[in-house]
């Protein structure tokens, strides 16, 4: 291979994976020097150098062209070396662009094809690389097949070996950010601020908003004309339910806005715990607790605060204390009745709550 030749592979090579030229140029002087000391021995001064312009390969030897040394004749052994490191190099520098490209796009969404389905991981061409989307980080009732076309979000991003692992998720709390952001031009932007965000893959999310322009309202704009904003991003979550929620930095108002629909009569809140005991009328009971408890546990990942939901009746329940039989016999009915109605028979937070009625 002449120079000219050596300069328009290098061009080509730079063209289509993007790699530095001065990357593959050392990469190849790498690969000669190493051929050359096992065709010629180990010469610690020797060093090899290509013309940038033209290509010519010239041999050193300290501050001497080396004219004893014919890299046309280097043997099979020793091209074949070459050959190797050059690959190896060419890897490498391959890998270290895509890591480049990549791990500046952490927590932001790529679109992708899935390529194939393995150990349960969904294997995603993004075009230049592969990305993966772990079983955990799967949307629960999700399918995919060969050839689907799948939006995810970058979670992580590292060097494994000779490859860059892609690590992506669509069921971050971040997948549904990034999609208000695609979505809603003022969260863009920043006029609109994204505060908090709850989610339970699949079934349900909270998304706290507020406004840094009183013109613009933060829940209108999040839900569109007719609802055509907040339609695209649960169509992508297939379905999931999205509760936009008005931030406010008064907890006990926050903690409201984020049990609607139900109406709450008194919020009571143990700061040092981080408690908040909510009381609601008792057709509001279930409204507020949601389906399997989703709707509190929901609202309190989104305030900080443990909500316990109790109802005026189960108050009274808790207030009598055991002492007389008389006292024992008037609890016992109390909780017959409860567990015998529609009413739930004890107070609940967001982990036990068995609520029968989703909210909103």
């Amino acid at each position: 291979m002449n120079g000219q030749e050596l300069i328009r592979l290098i061009d080509t090579i730079h063209r289509d994976k993007d790699i530095d030229k001065d990357i593959l140029f050392e990469g190849i002087e790498a690969a000669l020097l190493t051929a050359a000391r096992k065709k010629y021995g180990e010469r610690p001064n020797l060093q090899i150098e290509i013309d940038r312009e033209t290509g010519e390969i010239i041999p050193w030897e300290g501050e001497e062209e080396a004219t004893d040394i014919d890299l046309k004749d280097l043997g099979r052994i020793a091209a074949q070396t070459a050959k190797q490191v050059i690959i190896q190099r060419i890897r490498d520098a391959e890998r270290d662009v895509i890591y480049g490209d990549y791990e500046h796009k952490v927590y932001s969404i790529v679109t992708g094809t899935v390529q194939r389905i393995e150990g349960g991981n969904v294997i995603v061409n993004l075009g230049r690389a592969e990305g993966i989307i772990p079983r955990h980080e799967k949307v629960r009732g999700e399918n995919y097949n060969p050839g689907d076309r799948v939006k995810a979000i970058i979670y992580d991003v590292k060097k494994v070996g000779p490859k860059v692992k892609i690590m992506l998720s669509r069921s971050a709390p971040e997948m549904v950010q990034k999609l208000f952001e695609l979505e809603v031009p003022e969260i863009a932007d920043h006029v609109i601020e994204v505060k908090a965000i709850a989610r339970e893959p699949g079934f349900r999310t909270k998304l706290a908003v507020v406004s840094n322009d009183s013109r613009v309202d933060c829940v209108g704009a999040c839900v569109g004309i007719r609802g055509t904003r907040i339609k695209s991003i649960t169509d992508e979550l297939n379905g999931e339910k999205i509760d936009i929620i008005r931030w406010s930095d008064n907890l006990p108002e926050l903690i409201v806005n984020a049990l609607r629909p139900a109406v709450i009569s008194n919020i009571d809140l143990d700061e040092r715990n981080k408690v908040a005991v909510v009381l609601v009328a008792d057709d509001q009971l279930s409204l507020a607790i949601g389906r399997k408890g989703q709707n509190v546990r929901l609202a309190s990942r989104l305030s900080g605060f443990e909500i316990k939901i109790q109802s005026p009746t189960q108050a009274a329940v808790a207030d009598i204390e055991p002492g007389s039989a008389e006292d024992l016999e008037t609890r016992a009915a109390t909780e017959a009745l409860l567990q015998g109605g529609s009413t739930p028979p004890a107070s609940h937070t967001n982990e036990d709550s068995k609520g029968t009625s989703d909210a909103g």
